[in-house]
């Protein structure tokens, strides 16, 4: 089993798309990035402690690997704005990519490379790529709250632009 530690602004949004993706085994919800352990929601939104909102994948790398993961990811915030993400603003809202090992380093640089190239955004991706150093499990009420909550889910990713972002570029 490997991991991916990935942040693209409100954590709730980029749980649904891994979960449906094959290989992938669990999508927990959580901090990364900070100085300080175990860190409560409303301790990152003060933007005091140096996380940022994540996800960390576990996934089988016999049936799909980071760079199928940086596809998928790529597809779920706005990687041409460091500074949060859509209505949310703020250190704790950051896109970033957290690497785990070398491999993952070079991919996460190629697909960045990659995209700048295709042009397929207005603006470059500015997406971070810095090494992992922590990830604390959010609490419980946001996990998988796509499911526990389909209606405020479906209304933030309307109501904060990420969906027409994601349709405008990806076409879905």
């Amino acid at each position: 089993m490997a991991y991916a530690t990935l942040a693209g602004g409100c954590f709730w949004c980029l749980v649904k798309p891994f979960n449906e993706f094959p290989g992938i085994i669990e999508v927990t919800s959580g901090y990364s990035g900070g100085h300080i352990e175990n860190p409560t929601y409303e301790e990152v939104c003060t933007n005091q402690t140096g996380h940022v909102e994540a996800v960390q994948i576990e996934y089988d790398e016999e049936e799909t690997n980071f760079e199928a993961i940086l596809d998928i990811y790529f597809k779920t915030f706005d990687p041409t704005d460091n500074k949060g993400q859509f209505f949310d603003r703020g250190e704790s809202y950051e896109p970033v990519i957290f690497y785990h090992d070398e491999e993952q380093k070079e991919t996460a640089y190629h697909k960045i490379n990659q995209l700048n190239e295709q042009q397929i955004f207005d603006k470059p991706v500015v997406t971070p790529v810095k090494a992992y150093k922590n990830f604390y499990p959010a609490e419980a009420h946001h996990q998988d709250y796509y499911l526990k909550n389909p209606a405020h889910y479906q209304g933030y990713q309307q109501g904060s632009g990420r969906k027409a972002f994601i349709e405008k570029y990806w076409g879905r």
